[in-house]
């Protein structure tokens, strides 16, 4: 059967059995599936334009929606050839992640190139060394290795292992480059009782050609740094989605895909296809050669990791929850599908457990919490919530169930924060009117996650809900009303949409965030009560991720996200995972501190931690149950507010 999908023009034939998402997966077309095709997210909506399905329907479809063509691709089955049309809301777009490439650049780094030179740590793991020789003869025949040998000790290298590859290309690198060759070595960890690999050469001078590529390798996008290793410089930057995320959101998702026959080979290809991508793209903005990168950083939770790797990830979803490995010895990176040369290594970010990953190892890496003596907050907020609290002597650290909701997962009208996602809100508490910003500046398609926080809190403090996330339903503005889904506000009606329906906010929603925010803030405080410490010792907070970089501190205090500090004690490190890949890169001081992290980090399984489902429970409410302790600033204005509007009612 053939389908064809619009408005992208992308035709494909597939078998009978194979559902309209499967089919677009396949094609190369992404349509939003947040639960990797189990049926219960309800956002992979598409219109059947030509053609009949049967299945794809769903109570997360309205009648009206069904006759106009909608569908869940997840469950359609074609009965024969099909145009399939992907709305708006269904699709995605990289207005996000170019506005994160503009805004990470910005950010202060804690530890930078010059940084590492100035305190003579720049030292990186690759080595380019232009060597000259004389050429042989009757008297001086040694063989080519032995004479490449006798140059690079003469530059005041020692200890040498060859790799077979630049054994075999070593004769005619040496008569090419008329007796000048350029080695490029790979540095050890331990340069004082360990060799320096001779990877690959060169003939003439290709020293100034010396290049790295930093992964982030996250559940949501992969990004991707060309560095000059000679300079410590960031030549190009690219950020792309994760092709694994038409597999499902989340971890969890993409573990229980991989257990079906060929999901493990499906999601280790999509992986290492969206990274060639960025690298190719990043290439192409530093204007360099693929061919000169000789190195590869990447960094990664500890599922993206053993997807990536093709390492069965089911165990890590188990209890007792075990990873199958905490460290990798530096691996071929062409052996996993990336397209770079057979001679570059790929160093990986060992994790620390199943849910925090060499991601939060590089995040702590990059702002430096592991030499800081302040007591610190790190807190990773993306798809998945991992934290870490302590300082240079101590730390311990834990992955948070908050669920894909900052992130717009399990959101009615929940999507990331790409075009025409609603990104900033407040309401008029009298009359109820909104005024919205949206990404892009476009008509609205949904809310994102900085959306969401910003919405729950203007209604909070507008009367609109209640504490416990309750809509009034007292309330003049015809905004508030009952839905199909329960009570509901309005945020934008159809007309003034993207996407010809009214984008509502739901008490379902409210709850979901409330749930999301409260295992995170619960996981502030088990931590810290583990430790025998409070919220108010904290003396820095320091939020990574791109989510971290748009929040509004004061409005996630608001709905009690994050702990109510002084606005002064939070800092945003951005993309700290790509932070700590380009660092490792650059020095090999660094490289050996990466141990000493893992090491001073104490894992916390918060689903059998003491107090855990305590806090959890206390942190369901707006900002909290014990809002006058923990949050007494919010507490306060929550209190003026009640009583001005009660003021305002009864003068009318």
């Amino acid at each position: 059967m053939n389908i064809r999908f619009e408005p992208f023009g992308v035709e494909i034939e597939v078998e009978p059995g194979t559902t309209v998402l499967e089919a677009a997966l396949e094609a190369g077309v992404h349509i939003n599936a947040s639960c990797g095709g189990e049926g219960v997210c309800g956002k992979c909506r598409v219109i059947i334009e030509e053609g009949e399905v049967t299945g794809g329907i769903s109570e997360k479809l309205s009648q009206e929606d069904r006759d106009k063509g909608l569908r869940l691709a997840c469950g359609s089955l074609p009965e024969g050839d099909l145009v399939v049309r992907v709305p708006v809301e269904s699709s995605r777009d990289k207005v996000a992640l170019k506005a994160l490439v503009a805004g990470t650049a910005k950010l202060a780094e804690p530890i930078g190139a010059e940084d590492l030179k100035k305190e003579g740590r720049f030292d990186p793991a690759l080595a380019k060394v232009k060597v000259s020789a004389p050429p042989p003869s009757l008297d001086d025949n040694r063989n080519d290795v032995n004479r490449l040998l006798g140059a690079l000790k003469e530059t005041g290298e020692r200890k040498f292992v060859f790799e077979f590859e630049a054994i075999r290309d070593l004769p005619d690198a040496w008569r090419d480059g008329d007796w000048t060759v350029t080695t490029t070595i790979m540095r050890p960890v331990d340069r004082a009782g360990s060799r320096n690999h001779v990877i690959r050469v060169e003939p003439g001078d290709t020293s100034d050609r010396n290049l790295a590529v930093a992964i982030d390798l996250g559940t949501t996008t992969i990004w991707a740094q060309i560095i000059d290793l000679n300079s410590g410089e960031v030549l190009g930057q690219e950020g792309e989605f994760n092709g694994q995320i038409g597999y499902g959101e989340d971890v969890i998702s993409r573990i229980v895909y991989a257990g079906k026959p060929g999901g493990l080979a499906r999601l280790q290809e999509a992986a290492a296809s969206a990274i060639n991508e960025v690298i190719k793209l990043a290439v192409r903005k530093a204007k360099v050669e693929l061919t000169d990168i000789g190195l590869a950083t990447m960094a990664g939770n500890t599922t993206m990791t053993q997807l990536f790797l093709g390492v069965e990830p089911k165990y890590i979803r188990l209890e007792p929850y075990v990873p199958a490995a905490a460290y990798y010895p530096p691996l071929p990176a062409s052996e996993f599908g990336l397209s770079l040369a057979d001679h570059v290594q790929l160093l990986l970010f060992p994790s620390v457990a199943s849910y925090v990953g060499g991601d939060v190892v590089a995040g702590v890496m990059g702002c430096g919490m592991h030499k800081d003596p302040r007591l610190t907050l790190f807190i990773d907020l993306g798809t998945n919530g991992e934290v870490v609290v302590g300082n240079q002597d101590w730390m311990a650290c834990a992955a948070a169930s908050a669920g894909p909701a900052f992130e717009g997962g399990g959101i009615k009208f929940g999507m990331r924060a790409s075009k025409g996602a609603i990104e900033n809100f407040s309401v008029n508490p009298v009359s109820g009117e909104p005024a919205i910003i949206t990404v892009g500046r476009s008509q609205p398609r949904g809310i994102c996650g900085s959306g969401l926080i910003a919405t729950v809190a203007s209604l909070l403090m507008a009367g609109i809900i209640d504490e416990a996330g309750k809509f009034n339903l007292d309330h003049p503005s015809d905004r508030v009303r009952q839905g199909e889904d329960g009570a509901e506000y309005v945020m934008v009606w159809a007309e003034n949409t993207a996407i010809d329906r009214d984008i509502t906010i739901t008490e379902i929603d409210i709850d979901n965030l409330m749930r999301a925010k409260g295992a995170m803030y619960a996981a502030y405080m088990t931590l810290l009560e583990g430790v025998g410490l409070g919220i108010h010792d904290l003396e820095r907070v320091v939020l990574a991720g791109g989510f971290g970089q748009s929040i509004n501190i004061e409005r996630a205090q608001v709905i009690g996200l994050m702990p109510e500090l002084d606005p002064e004690r939070f800092s945003f490190v951005g993309n700290g995972s790509l932070l700590g890949c380009r660092l490792v890169a650059l020095s090999n001081d660094l490289r050996t501190e990466v141990g000493g992290i893992v090491d001073k980090m104490t894992n916390f399984e918060l689903s059998v931690a003491p107090g855990y489902m305590d806090n959890y429970t206390s942190s369901l409410f707006l900002p909290h149950t014990e809002g006058k302790r923990l949050f007494p600033k919010t507490w306060g204005q929550l209190q003026e507010a009640r009583s001005a509007m009660k003021e305002i009612r009864q003068d009318d």
